[in-house]
């Protein structure tokens, strides 16, 4: 039946109306219908919104690209973090102690070896420096000490082994980093086979003296400035780098020489060649004391680049006693080596009895110096076998250089607790509550 002519054009739309809001008011009498009704209409509009998320991201991003970023006034504003590939501090803390000659008993015996890393270890040690250099000797099977006629015999473990490959292979169990120590350098016994062998090698004072009285006892001196002995040292070292999986290698205050040595024949021939003029009677003559100071500092660079080029991860250590003894009295300019580059890690001697000096050793400018380069350590007596140091003095001693930021390394492995007045278990519980958690260091492992 058609519409009559009168009735307004949207009336469909208001039946539609009335029909709604007939329903609505059905559903209102309905809790049941009202909460579906709702749901269907939440669900709708849901769905309606979902559809259009995808543009609005696009949208955002592409204004993201463009917009600045302005922070927020009232949160600080982090700054990005560097890039992996910067290169990393090597300044590391170093915890160590010396296995001496003193020590041989424990380090030839493979078991007292393994309780005794074992204990440094949970003590949170992380480096060790055992002796492959003493009185004229190699303490492992070297050719070139051989060959020089040095040494006719080789020193074995209890059990026939080498002793220098156990240590570094328990050492590195134990991840403690081992770096044989040259501890003699140009100093030998005058009667050792390699002083007899090669007396021409030897230096002397001016009035003819070849020996000198050290905490060693009567000695010879190698003459630093001599080709000859300059061969035989870096042959030596060299071999204990190519044949061992080390991490470094150590000298100390020993590879130097007394300000009273070099007038022997060689060195004033050369003194003369090359200043026009004769060396100087007076020991401490500056210019005569620079010379020798400046040999044995060249001698040391070319030692490193070799050590370098047969292993560059090999760390390059030295343990000479402060500056001004060091450079005045025995001609080793320990800080122009460091300036120049080619040493990696620095302990310095200050075995003191007296805390304030103690301090002042500890608190030079040239130590500062340092410890903003290398890794750097001050060497503590830990006791003498016949010089108990307690350990009050010990702990004082290493709380003060750690308070400066500086590691600490003890002389030696058997006096820690060996010797002293208080008990082992006293003297151990003293080094725990030191260094009460652990400290890694990481050497990069040659090949």
């Amino acid at each position: 039946m058609p519409l009559p002519s009168f009735m307004p054009q949207d009336w469909r739309k208001h039946k539609f109306s009335q029909n709604l809001r007939h329903i609505f008011r059905q559903m209102l009498r309905s809790r049941k219908r009202f909460l579906s009704f709702l749901f269907v209409v939440t669900f709708t509009t849901t769905l309606f919104l979902h559809s259009l998320v995808p543009s609005f991201l696009v949208n955002d991003q592409a204004i993201a690209q463009i917009k600045p970023q302005i922070p927020q006034l009232n949160k600080p504003v982090i700054p990005p973090s560097p890039p992996i590939s910067q290169p990393v501090d090597k300044r590391q803390e170093i915890r160590g102690v010396w296995l001496t000659s003193n020590d041989f008993s424990v380090f030839r015996d493979r078991k007292q070896l393994s309780e005794a890393l074992q204990q440094l270890k949970q003590l949170n040690f992380n480096t060790i420096y055992p002796v492959v250099w003493n009185s004229g000797y190699a303490m492992y099977p070297s050719t070139v000490a051989l060959e020089a006629g040095a040494q006719p015999f080789v020193y074995r473990g209890s059990e026939g082994h080498d002793i220098v490959a156990d240590i570094i292979a328990q050492g590195h169990k134990n991840n403690l980093l081992v770096m044989p120590w040259f501890e003699f350098g140009f100093m030998a016994p005058e009667m050792s086979e390699l002083a007899i062998a090669h007396p021409d090698w030897l230096t002397q004072q001016r009035n003819g003296d070849k020996t000198s009285i050290t905490a060693a006892g009567e000695v010879s001196w190698l003459n630093p400035f001599h080709p000859e002995v300059q061969k035989f040292l870096t042959e030596l070292v060299l071999e204990a780098v190519s044949n061992y999986d080390l991490d470094g290698i150590q000298f100390d205050d020993h590879t130097s020489l007394p300000k009273t040595f070099g007038y022997d024949r060689y060195t004033l021939n050369l003194y003369r060649q090359e200043m026009k003029e004769e060396a100087p009677a007076d020991v401490n003559d500056p210019d005569w004391v620079r010379w020798r100071a400046n040999k044995i500092t060249a001698f040391m660079a070319r030692l490193s680049k070799l050590v370098k080029q047969r292993k560059p991860n090999v760390i390059f250590s030295v343990s000479p006693n402060y500056y001004e003894f060091a450079y005045k009295q025995q001609l080793q300019d320990w800080l122009g080596w460091v300036r120049q580059g080619f040493v990696d890690e620095l302990l310095v001697q200050v075995y003191r009895d007296d805390l304030d000096d103690y301090l002042s050793q500890i608190s030079r400018p040239e130590i500062v110096e340092v410890q903003n380069k290398i890794s750097t350590a001050i060497a503590i007596l830990s006791g003498l076998r016949n010089s108990n140091v307690p350990m009050s003095r010990v702990y004082s001693q290493a709380v003060n250089a750690k308070n400066r930021g500086l590691g600490v390394a003890f002389f030696y492995y058997k006096s820690l607790w060996g010797y002293g007045p208080e008990t082992v278990a006293e003297r151990q519980k003293n080094l725990q509550y030191l260094f009460r958690s652990p400290a890694p260091r990481f050497a990069n492992r040659n090949p």
